[in-house]
């Protein structure tokens, strides 16, 4: 039994050590991208708003590449899911509302 314990753990010590430069660089990331927007950055979310909306009004969502618009739906899909999720965490239940 303590030997089965010791290579337990030299197989999670080395999984550990392989899995170290990823966790680094999901870190790096999710400093800069998971942190909630400052005052400063208000400005810049509403030039995009603005952004958004004028290119709705005078449809230059007509000129963009497959590419572009690809992209542009798997954002959008994106936010529509973590708002699903969102709920879901909010009313404790994955189906439904209690009415």
């Amino acid at each position: 039994a303590n030997r089965k314990l010791c290579n337990l753990c030299v197989i999670f010590a080395g999984l550990i050590t392989q899995a170290r430069p990823q966790l680094d660089v999901f870190l790096r990331y999710a400093k800069v991208e998971l942190t909630p927007p400052t005052p400063a950055d208000i400005p810049a979310i509403r030039q995009g708003l603005g952004n958004i909306i004028k290119g709705a009004r005078t449809g230059a969502y007509k000129n963009l590449s497959v590419r572009e618009a690809w992209l542009n739906t798997l954002v959008t899909a994106e936010v529509i899911f973590w708002f699903y999720i969102g709920e879901c965490i909010g009313k404790r239940h994955i189906v439904g509302y209690n009415v």
